[in-house]
């Protein structure tokens, strides 16, 4: 059964004709071409997929579409300046810090990172941990993907309002 589905993703106002029993995570890669969340154990385990919903982050690998209807969803892909292209001050925190290596739990890392730094902008290194504690990496770049965080909060801060 399929129906209209209304959201705002990454600020657009989208409404898509789909099976409402469908995960977000389907939806925002093959409705809508946005394949900055991953699908990585789609059992809410690892991380790769995760979206903020609402400014927190939510597993799209088990939302179901129905779920986010009427809400906000912003992906990586969101991120970006949409005019000029612009690193947000997470996503260049991760690269002057070097938060990557296989780069497949990144996206994760990046949308968990950023719902932590708009309720703490200077977390303590603890509090770095727990909010990541639900995203897996498993290249072993756990102190780089750390020191990322701090180098984004310090962006952020320092970035015009």
């Amino acid at each position: 059964m399929t129906r209209d589905l209304a959201l705002v993703v990454n600020g657009q106002a989208v409404t898509l004709h789909v099976d409402p029993e469908r995960t977000l995570l389907d939806l925002l890669r093959d409705e809508l071409g946005l394949n900055g969340a991953k699908y990585g154990c789609g059992m809410a385990q690892c991380g790769a997929c995760t979206v903020l919903v609402d400014d927190a982050p939510a597993r799209a690998c088990v939302l179901r579409a129905a779920l986010a209807e009427g809400r906000s969803v912003t992906t990586l892909e969101g991120l970006a300046h949409p005019d000029t292209g612009a690193l947000h001050p997470v996503q260049q925190g991760f690269l002057e810090a070097e938060g990557a290596q296989c780069g497949y739990c990144l996206n994760g890392m990046v949308m968990s990172a950023l719902a932590l730094l708009r309720h703490t902008p200077d977390p303590s290194e603890d509090e770095i941990r727990d909010a990541l504690r639900h995203n897996l990496c498993r290249c072993g770049a756990q102190l780089e993907i750390i020191a990322s965080v701090k180098r984004a909060a310090q962006l952020m801060q320092s970035a015009p309002q």
